[in-house]
């Protein structure tokens, strides 16, 4: 087979699945590709209300980039600036950027390029005996200065410096010590508890969730509100959404929330 990103939508939830058999989903150019359209598909339906990213089989979420390929696509400066630049940056920036919640479902492997990509996802679950890491260091190449920010952002320099210095394999529980996880089950409930996560996700006012994202990343640039952000705050009020949970939690009933 092939490798390949398959997009699957079903009940509101987007699945993302990278495929690269026999290479426990290395990441190669044509999925790095494959990904920034995947998220692009998610902007382009509006019926999406949160994404679940996963690799597929239960052996790897993604064990990093296609080392056997970085001969050709990485062979000059020119060359590795387009594949970091564009490829990687487009995706991750994809990700990061996707205005609906996404979730990281990881079974297996989560090395290198895997963990760049779960570490852009808002929420990563993680197995029991799932692994991360990026030993590059034994590769005799640095990670790229803009894939590094990703990481440094969600876990600061220490936890950085120690993944990359030493080039050690973490363990899931160690892991979620770190901050790379958000929490870590019983490696056959990792899909099940993705799903479930998800649910939630989507049984809430998705124009609410997208607000949340806005907001987490506006304050994360330490630049004071202004007042038109201060009021802009208060839109839900003009929402049906708001209107909608107000009565539904006054009649003690479930919301239906259209997103309008």
């Amino acid at each position: 087979m092939e490798s390949k990103i398959s997009f699957d939508l079903a009940d509101g939830i987007a699945t993302v699945t990278l495929h690269n058999p026999g290479k426990l989903n290395a990441v190669n150019a044509a999925m790095w590709r494959g990904l920034s359209s995947a998220l692009k598909r998610v902007a382009d339906t509006p019926e999406v209300r949160c994404v679940i990213l996963r690799g597929a089989g239960d052996d790897a979420f993604a064990a990093g980039g296609d080392i056997e390929e970085f001969m050709t696509v990485r062979a000059t400066v020119d060359d590795a600036l387009h594949y970091h630049e564009e490829l990687v940056a487009n995706a991750l920036d994809a990700i990061r950027n996707c205005a609906v919640p996404t979730v990281a479902a990881i079974r297996g492997a989560c090395i290198g390029g895997g963990l760049e990509i779960a570490g852009c996802c808002d929420i990563r679950i993680a197995g029991e005996s799932s692994r991360f890491g990026a030993p590059i260091n034994r590769l005799g190449f640095s990670m790229y200065p803009g894939e590094m920010a990703g990481l440094l952002a969600l876990v600061g320099p220490a936890v950085v410096l120690e993944i990359l210095l030493e080039g050690r394999i973490l363990t899931a529980r160690e892991a979620l010590q770190k901050g790379l996880l958000s929490r870590v089950v019983d490696d056959e409930k990792v899909f099940d508890e993705a799903a479930t996560c998800a649910a939630r996700i989507y049984a809430g006012a998705p124009l609410v969730a997208r607000w949340h994202k806005q907001w987490v990343r506006r304050l994360m640039t330490g630049a004071p509100l202004t007042d038109t952000e201060k009021r802009q705050a208060f839109d839900f009020l003009a929402t049906e959404d708001y209107r909608e949970g107000l009565d539904a939690f006054l009649n003690k009933r479930a919301p239906r929330f259209t997103g309008r």
